[in-house]
């Protein structure tokens, strides 16, 4: 009996107690010959007899409580002509077994598939693709590749570009009598070589409808080609019929409808291209060879060929290939078309770089940290491409409306022949009236509204430095009508510095042993004691504890130490006594107060400031000029958040939050009908930002923040968040233009052909240019650029 062996990942198996119960689960299913599970690759490998379902396998791995993990493929697809091609291919997908979610990309020709390994492959989605009638490929990964496809995707151009003039050569004399009419010369071609010219057209340059035609019908559908060779033969057969019958000949229309078809789709596709110009050039900006230190010599090698941890030489002017950390040298680093920074930098020893800047007057010597599919430019990137593959929700209805765009034409063709021909017209008028509807309608306008102005605003973004992950984030950003900033390492610096210390008895002790507690905390404030007691010795430390959003508890030399906030102080039972009154002073000046205590008795403060990041007060100006309210949300005490929100002129404050609390605050103010922001950049900060209608980011944050959040800030630089706002808002303007063109060229073009106003030439030209304009629009974002306030 034939078996087929499928391999599927496990999640959530902790013991061989896990993998042994899941392999008898398997291996007592109908239609499994064996089964076996191995806990140390979390896989599960299964023959299965023919005709059995990959997805009974699935489904008994969730019943027995473990996870398939899904996986996601990009394929690149080539034979696409309008919305009606995508939304069939998405269909098709979306139909196979083990397909989670399929989404494509009519614009940059890319489809996003997530699945479940094991209940299908990339074979079988490729084939099914084939199937229905286009050429899928796995999409391009690493610049090698994404250089050949490109290099095909150029001769593919050249090609089409001379049938496109052959076509234009062989028209021009079916076209010319018309053209000279008004001059006063009547000339016309003979039947006989007016058939000479446009066979040519119709069935050598015209054999891409006719193929897509051909596709799109076996697939159960109809699209562009559909109406383009529907409409043209039925010119041409006239023509023939006519030749023989006599009358006038529309040769000339059928071979200019193909060709100005031709014209706005060579001009289309190179319109599309400039779409992805954003990932070209981030893709062109690591460097093909890197000089790394092996043996005491320094060796050329391929950029993806270094290691981690490998030592790399950057000459002055070149650029990093490598993220990275400065082990020897001191230079300026341009990182404008990473992070959008337009100053150079100054890196030195100990620094972070990030590849592809460009190394100004310094030789340094950097050890690669992250290589590959991991460095910084990689993962911008991928969040790129992620965000360009996804669909921004009003473009559901235009999808619906495309699938039944062809047919609903096909149908007004169909009563535009019948209406004219029963009035009286005769058989001629009402066929190329009807010829005239078919050719002018184009659904290829709707399919490329909406993705080429997300492709090209999420470009813009991130060229700005603005990374949006998906098309969600940018559709909801230009609604945001309220933007709250966490404080610490927002609006602040991140990096806050001891401003006083004040003891009752010793203060070189308090610091010592506030020092020795501080070990076990990551907190920013405990990075400033580190950095005061520098070279202070520490002691031992036991039993220590964080007090979420109030402190932390440790012992130290056998006695206990309480380092914290008022509240802190206040469930101790600690009296701050007369070390209040200038405490407060400090808090009203922005500082932050952290108070020590023994097991039942104040020992002093020590009071830390945090300095405002240069650009927040600017941020805060531009947001309320744009009509954005602006709040700051802090776990600080009342005293110290409202002096810093005063220096910002932040009005609105909600201070003394817990961690877990943020996001329920979050949650509040999107109950009172606001479209919430939130900008944070910490791990406690993660579930306020999945909270939030849209959630932001710093990159200098932590992992957790930034891939909780919808939009990542490259710099942490609060403006930003306004600028972010602002290509949202342009590039929904330029949706809403798209479609409304699209929408009101199909409209109004559509009656006018059925009463007979346009000749099928005329429809023809308007049908190419309409989704040539709309991408052109789209192009106009590529100058947008942050707007000064």
């Amino acid at each position: 009996m034939t078996t087929t062996r499928i391999t599927v990942p496990v999640e959530g198996m902790t013991c061989a107690s896990c993998s042994g119960r899941l392999e008898r689960v398997l291996s007592k299913l109908d239609g499994v010959e064996a089964a076996s599970v191995n806990l140390a690759t979390e896989r599960a490998t299964v023959e299965l007899r023919e005709g059995s379902a990959p997805k009974v396998i699935v489904e008994a791995i969730s019943a027995a409580g473990f996870e398939v993990p899904a996986s996601s493929i990009r394929l690149h697809i080539s034979g696409m002509t309008c919305a009606t091609c995508s939304g069939r291919i998405e269909k098709v997908l979306g139909k196979q077994a083990g397909v989670l979610a399929a989404q494509v990309n009519l614009a940059s020709e890319v489809a996003t598939i997530a699945y479940t390994p094991g209940t299908t492959s990339p074979d079988k989605l490729i084939k099914a693709v084939d199937n229905a009638g286009f050429v899928a490929k796995i999409a391009p990964t690493d610049e090698a590749e994404r250089l050949r496809v490109e290099a095909e995707a150029y001769d593919r151009t050249q090609r089409e570009l001379a049938i496109l003039v052959g076509s234009a050569l062989l028209t021009l004399p079916l076209v010319l009598p018309m053209l000279l009419m008004p001059l006063g010369v009547h000339w016309e071609p003979s039947p006989g070589l007016q058939l000479a010219l446009a066979t040519p057209v119709q069935f050598i340059a015209g054999s891409r409808f006719y193929r897509g035609a051909y596709a799109s019908l076996r697939g159960g559908s109809a699209n562009m080609d559909v109406l383009v060779s529907l409409g043209t033969s039925a010119a041409f057969a006239l023509s023939v019929v006519l030749m023989i019958s006599g009358g006038h000949l529309y040769f000339e229309s059928a071979a200019s409808v193909i060709t100005l078809v031709l014209v706005g789709k060579w001009l289309e596709g190179h319109a599309k291209r400039s779409t992805t110009q954003a990932i070209r050039t981030l893709m062109a900006l690591q460097p093909d060879t890197a000089r790394v230190e092996r043996d005491g010599d320094i060796v050329e090698v391929p950029s993806q060929a270094v290691s981690t941890g490998d030592i790399v030489q950057v000459r002055p002017g070149e650029r990093v290939p490598v993220d990275g950390s400065i082990v020897e040298g001191t230079s300026q680093l341009d990182e404008s078309l990473i992070t959008g920074e337009s100053l150079p930098v100054t890196r030195g020893a100990g620094d972070a770089v990030t590849g592809g800047a460009i190394n100004g007057s310094g030789l340094l010597r950097i050890e690669a940290t992250h290589v590959g599919s991991t460095s910084t430019l990689a993962r911008i990137i991928r969040m790129v491409e992620d965000a360009q593959a996804t669909k921004a929700p009003i473009q559901a209805t235009v999808d619906k409306v495309a699938a039944v765009f062809v047919p609903t034409v096909m149908a007004i063709a169909a009563v535009t022949l019948l209406g004219w021909f029963l009035a009286g017209a005769g058989l001629e008028t009402a066929l190329i009236n009807a010829v005239s509807v078919l050719v002018i309608a184009c659904p290829c306008a709707l399919g490329l509204a909406m993705p080429t102005a997300l492709m090209v605003g999420t470009g813009a973004a991130a060229s700005s430095g603005i990374l949006i992950k998906d098309a969600v984030a940018l559709e909801l950003a230009h609604n945001i009508s309220t933007v709250v900033f966490d404080k610490t390492g927002t609006l602040t610096q991140g990096y806050p510095t001891v401003r006083e210390i004040l003891a009752i008895d010793d203060a070189d002790r308090m610091l010592q042993r506030v020092a020795s507690a501080q070990q076990g905390s990551e907190h920013p404030l405990a990075r400033a004691i580190e950095d005061r007691a520098e070279g202070v010795q520490r002691s031992p430390l036991s039993n220590f504890q964080a007090l979420v959003g109030r402190g932390i508890t440790a012992v130290i030399d056998d006695e206990p130490i309480w380092v914290g906030s008022r509240r802190l102080m206040a469930e101790r039972g600690i009296d701050l006594g007369a070390l209040n009154a200038k405490a407060s002073q400090l808090e009203s000046q922005g500082n932050t107060v952290m108070w020590v205590a023994s097991e039942d008795a104040l020992t002093g403060y020590i009071a830390v400031g945090d300095p405002i990041r240069e650009s927040a007060r600017r941020a805060v100006t531009i947001l309320r000029d744009i009509g954005v309210e602006v709040l700051m949300l802090t776990g600080d005490n009342h005293a110290t958040a409202n002096a810093i929100a005063q220096q910002l002129g932040i009005e609105n404050v909600i201070a003394e939050v817990l961690p877990a609390d943020k996001a329920a605050a979050i949650t509040k103010l999107r109950r009172e009908g606001s479209v919430i922001a939130m900008v944070g950049d910490g791990v406690n900060d993660a579930p306020a930002l999945a909270t939030a209608d849209v959630g932001f980011a710093m990159s200098t944050g932590s992992d957790v923040a930034m891939h909780t959040a919808s939009i990542t800030l490259m710099r942490p630089v609060p403006t930003l968040v306004a600028y972010a706002i602002d290509i949202s808002k342009a590039t929904t303007s330029k949706i809403r233009q798209n479609l409304f063109w699209a929408f009101f060229y199909n409209i109004v073009g559509i009656p006018l052909a059925a009463m007979g106003l346009l000749t099928p030439m005329v429809a023809g030209g308007a049908m190419a240019m309409s989704s040539v304009s709309v991408v052109s629009n789209a192009l106009l974002l590529r100058g947008w650029r942050p707007s000064s306030h």
